[in-house]
């Protein structure tokens, strides 16, 4: 086993379980470089921060300068994320959801993994929902958008398996941030509950993850009844 410091990109930490995730790989002992819209509250010598928008045309650029300053990266964690209520009046928020969640985690794919290849080792987490089987006439823009992310991390794990480099897809029913809208959130769990989840995802890099598994379970059963007909 190496002495050598662990170094992490986060992406969309901010706020959320992204914040929450970087304290801990922090106090961990991971170097750590943040990606994110807007500025957040750490500031340890073992931290650094870069603000731009996934959306942005030069986030492939602010990224890859944040992990050449990281001298390299062992763990990307995808936690951008943004869901809002279909408006027939404003359909480009629908548009911006599939930017942000998709597009985005395709992005940071293109550009964090040819590195991981190189170095023949490396783990790309990324946060999906289990809205990703549900057909959502209140949301379709978040529920199609993770769809796309969930199917294309899990396509991405076989191939990138051969060459050393781990993909894990999580996917999180409710959990108690500002993302968790609505008056009805069953089986809603903590951050530090989602944290510990990440924690140990890290630790045994699995394909996938969802919880709560009841919840799993149950959104299963309702993406049978709430498709189309």
């Amino acid at each position: 086993m190496t002495d050598r410091v662990r170094r992490a990109v986060l992406v969309g930490n901010s706020d959320g379980i992204g914040l929450a995730f970087t304290r801990r790989l922090l106090a961990d002992g991971w170097r750590v470089a943040g990606l994110s819209r807007r500025d957040n509250v750490i500031n340890v010598p073992t931290y650094t921060h870069h603000t731009v928008d996934v959306t942005a045309p030069d986030y492939p650029e602010v990224l890859a300068k944040a992990i050449d300053e990281l001298g390299g990266v062992d763990l990307c964690v995808f936690a951008a994320g943004v869901g809002e209520p279909i408006d027939l009046a404003d359909l480009p928020a629908q548009t911006h959801t599939f930017e942000v969640n998709l597009m985005g985690a395709v992005r940071t794919v293109a550009t964090v993994v040819p590195r991981m290849i190189d170095a023949g080792e490396g783990h790309f987490l990324g946060i999906s929902s289990l809205a990703d089987r549900m057909v959502s006439s209140g949301s379709p823009g978040y529920a199609g958008s993770k769809a796309g992310l969930s199917s294309y991390l899990l396509g991405l794990s076989r191939p990138l398996r051969d060459r050393g480099v781990s993909v894990t897809t999580v996917r999180f029913g409710f959990v108690d941030t500002k993302m968790a809208k609505g008056p009805v959130r069953p089986l809603m769990i903590s951050v530090d509950r989602a944290v510990e989840i990440l924690v140990r995802c890290v630790r045994t890099r699995p394909v996938l993850v969802s919880r709560p598994r009841r919840m799993a379970l149950l959104t299963s059963a309702l993406a049978t009844f709430t498709r189309p007909r």
